[in-house]
């Protein structure tokens, strides 16, 4: 659930009162509660199209008297006032002093983003022990969200004759997630690739820039039959992806 501070309201799948909206606070400590690990989604790098996505958050605290329970939310913020809230966090016993700590946030882009909350977030986290203890760690973890992007390619001319040119071509668009379209997404670098028919590893060929409304257009040289591709690593507010291979004939 985001929190759209410009229309002073909360809204998404786990709307609550305003009572409930987080208030930022100072990082705070009591007794020997540590925050020994975060993870956002299994890799700390969220990417969010056009339609709803439930991702998950973990905690995992340590104390010398066992960990009792984590606060009602795993509190979520971004740039541009983004505020994302999860539903109540489940503590899963790990030893006799830590637990790891389970929450899900669901976010529905067209409802709850703005395409300038894409960027830096971070993990706000409240973790309770056994003996009265705890932790509240504001920025427990940075984390990447972001805007998801596609990619496509297109082999040419096919068949071809060894050593001969060929041209790969392709769209780069993004996701606007304040209508649920993809747009073109100009002058970006990415990376041809191409593995050998019947390999198992792709190569990196070349490096391009596309062009201002997101058109590629790559050169290379005939060798083998083999799979061409477009790979895009991505930056803080975009996603990475990949197109689908495209196998060329090679006579």
């Amino acid at each position: 659930m985001l929190m759209r501070a410009t229309l002073g309201v909360v809204t998404g799948a786990l709307a609550l009162s305003a009572l409930a909206v987080p208030v930022a606070r100072a990082d705070g400590i009591e007794g020997d509660t540590k925050i020994t690990r975060v993870v956002v989604d299994g890799d700390n790098q969220v990417q969010v199209g056009a339609t709803a996505k439930r991702f998950k958050v973990t905690v995992t605290a340590t104390d010398n008297s066992g960990i009792q329970d984590a606060d009602e939310s795993i509190d979520l913020y971004g740039p541009n006032d983004g505020v994302l809230i999860s539903d109540k966090p489940v503590c899963t016993v790990v030893s006799a002093t830590t637990s790891t700590c389970t929450a899900w946030v669901t976010v529905d882009p067209k409802l709850d983003l703005f395409n300038n909350n894409a960027g830096a977030w971070y993990v706000d986290a409240w973790i309770n022990a056994k003996d009265g203890d705890y932790i509240w760690k504001e920025k427990a973890l940075l984390f990447k969200f972001q805007r998801a992007t596609k990619l496509t390619a297109n082999a040419s001319p096919e068949p071809v004759r060894k050593g001969k040119p060929i041209s790969v071509t392709g769209r780069h668009t993004r996701v606007n997630w304040e209508n649920g379209s993809y747009y073109n997404y100009g002058s970006q670098y990415v990376t041809l690739q191409y593995k050998r028919a019947g390999a198992t590893t792709w190569t990196n060929v070349k490096t391009i820039k596309g062009t201002t409304t997101g058109y590629l257009n790559a050169s290379t040289t005939a060798t083998y039959d083999g799979y061409y591709r477009f790979l895009y690593s991505g930056i803080s507010v975009s996603g990475p992806t990949v197109s689908a291979a495209d196998y060329i004939d090679v006579q």
